[in-house]
């Protein structure tokens, strides 16, 4: 199994920047790693998933302000984001499937982190 814990959450003001960080440990394979979000609301949506080969794909909302990234030595994934708007406030998870994702944002993921609060101000 693989256990997730995320970091670097908290408030910022709009078109301020945030790192999120995930931190994986235990024995299991992730060929994909991702984060997901849910705002006030809303349902959990994909933000950005990450395969092992490079692949990277993002929601539209994120494309040119989000980056996501891996530090596989540190077992570590991260999420830049810049350019932080209200829209972005929302609960983010770290998730990891043992499969690539192939470029899909759907949350079939086997493992997830219990998440972070992210919360941008006007």
């Amino acid at each position: 199994a693989v256990h997730l814990v995320e970091s670097g959450g908290g408030t910022v003001q709009a078109g301020g920047s945030l790192r999120l960080s995930c931190a994986a440990s235990g024995s299991g394979l992730s060929r994909c790693m991702g984060w997901f979000r849910q705002g006030p609301g809303k349902e959990r949506e994909g933000v950005a998933v990450l395969d092992s080969d490079g692949r990277v794909t993002y929601d539209d909302s994120v494309k040119g302000r989000f980056t996501i990234s891996r530090e596989n030595d540190e077992n570590t994934l991260y999420l830049q984001m810049n350019n932080l708007q209200s829209a972005d406030t929302a609960m983010y998870y770290c998730a990891a499937k043992v499969d690539y994702c192939l470029g899909s944002l759907w949350m079939d993921m086997d493992y997830w982190g219990e998440g972070i609060q992210v919360t941008i101000s006007s």
